[in-house]
Formats: structure tokens, sequence, C-alpha cells
């Protein structure tokens, strides 16, 4: 029974790494119809921006400098994101094929060039005591940095569907996607709302990065490239452009993967999730919750 436990809430978190990432890639396909395979990139900015701050702030307890250099890692990833849709993504609208080319190759470029800088070796973040700590549940020892992953996934879930159902900025976002023209001539500035949600994008995925150096007690340039392959199954699973059904794929393929690795052998939990991705396309080839039901 323990085991069970721990398995279910380890997966939790590992799905609340999952959801934050790809609630990025869903947003801003869903919301402006670009496949962004830089996306990872963003993690692997925000999660370096966070491990090289808290080198260079000494003289500081771990607590509040771990503190510190996530709120550095988030502000560098969300305007590093905003930065590759001003100067990359806005002359490429309605350009699929050049996007993909150009997010593609922007991904490779940033793993390139923070394995030159840093090497390819993992960097140890210098985290809370806390997070080491365990709580009990059910007779099960569950890690306590799985708690702040699962409830950051969760408020962040809130957050995106409140943006986007009741603000002025996310009604505009709809609006434009449905007709931009329209949307123009009545006097609103629908770039600027687009770069709104592209930083969003790159904040929930620096996000990702922050809390996957939580997760795994380290960075590297690999990680915003591993973490974007599955994120990329969770949106597919879940509905291209569906927050709601993004958060409910994120769960269900952590799950399945956390179960396989446990109970068959390690390298089972990620065939496990292909297959599961090739059963939800036979099945239900739009994804588990449609795109409308954001």
């Amino acid at each position: 029974m323990s085991t069970v436990v721990l398995l279910i809430i380890t997966g939790f978190g590992l799905g609340a790494m999952y959801f934050l990432i790809a609630s990025g890639l869903s947003l801003i396909y869903g919301l402006m119809g670009v496949l962004n395979f830089a996306h990872g990139a963003f993690l692997t900015v925000g999660s370096y921006a966070t491990w090289y701050t808290e080198t260079k702030l000494g003289g500081i307890s771990v607590a509040p400098r771990f503190v510190l250099a996530a709120l550095v890692g988030l502000a560098v990833g969300t305007v590093f994101a905003a930065l590759v849709e001003l100067v990359l993504i806005r002359p490429l609208y309605g350009r699929h094929i050049e996007q993909v080319l150009v997010t593609v190759g922007l991904g490779l470029c940033v793993t390139a060039l923070a394995s030159a800088i840093w090497t390819n070796d993992a960097k140890f973040v210098s985290l809370p005591r806390w997070t080491a700590r365990t709580t009990g549940v059910l007779g099960a020892s569950i890690p306590n940095d799985r708690w702040l992953e699962i409830a950051t996934a969760a408020v962040v879930l809130f957050a995106l569907q409140l943006f986007l159902r009741r603000t002025r900025y996310g009604l505009i976002v709809r609006a434009g996607v449905e007709n931009r023209a329209m949307v123009t001539a009545l006097g609103i500035d629908v770039r600027r709302a687009f770069t709104l949600v592209f930083a969003i994008g790159g904040l929930a995925a620096a996000l990702a990065g922050v809390l996957s150096a939580l997760y795994f007690g380290t960075v590297d340039p690999q990680r915003g490239t591993s973490l974007l392959i599955f994120a990329f199954i969770v949106v597919v699973i879940g509905g291209l452009g569906s927050i709601g059904g993004t958060a409910i794929a994120a769960v269900v393929v952590a799950l399945v993967q956390q179960f396989a690795n446990y109970y068959a052998s390690s390298g089972m939990g990620d065939l496990s999730v292909v297959l599961l991705l090739a059963v939800v396309l036979l099945v239900r080839p739009h994804g588990l919750t449609p795109a409308a039901a954001t």
C-alpha cells in the first residue's frame, strides 16, 4: 500500500512538471497556432539562470538564496520568451514551415550554447533543507518537494483558466485568434496580446525548469529537450490547445511512467507512454479534451 501511495504522489509531482511545460506549449499553439519546438529552451534558460544566480549569491542562507535565484530564473525565462516572439516569431505568423525550422534551430542553439559554456555535466543546485525531508502519508515517505511541485501546478492551472476566461487580455487573445482583422479594426493591438501569451508560456516553462532543479537536484543542457518530448506527448493526448486536457494528460502520462518503471523495468516507462499515445491517437485522434474546452 505504501509503495502505491508513493508512486501516485511522486507521479503527481512529475506530472506537475510535465503540465507546466506542456501548458505553455498548449497555450501558444491553441491561441496563436504556433508549434514552438524551442519551448524546451525556455526551460533551459530559466533553470540555468536560477543555478547561475544561486552560485553568485554568497553570504545568504540557502532558502532565501534559492528563492531569489528562482525569481531571477523566472524573469529571465519570461523575457527570453517575449524576445523570441518579437524577433523570430512575429514576422512568421501564418508561415508554419518557417516557424518549425526557426524554433527547432533555436532549441538546438540554446542547448549547444549551454553545453559550450558550462559543459554537459550536471550542475548541482543548493536546495533548502526542508525539500530533502519527507512527510509520512499512509506509511509512505513523500519527499517534501513533490508537494511544492503539485501545489505550484494547481495554482498555474487556476491562473491560466482565470486569465483566458476572466481577463481583458485573455478575451482579446481569443478574439484575435478567431478574427484578427476585426479586433485590429476596433483599435486593439493584438500583437501586444500575442507577445503576452508567449511570455506567459515562457514563464510556465521557466517555472518547470526551477521545479526540475528541485525534483532532480541538478540542471543540465539536455533537460529542456528531454522534458519537451514528454510535453508534446502530453499536449497531443490532452488535446491541442486545451489547458484542462493538458492537466489531465500530464497526470496520466506521469502515473503510467512511474508505475511501469517500478513494476516492469526502468525502460518500460517511456515505452508505455509512447504506447499510450498511440492508443489515444487511434481511439480519440483529437485528444482527451477538445480545444474548445480550454
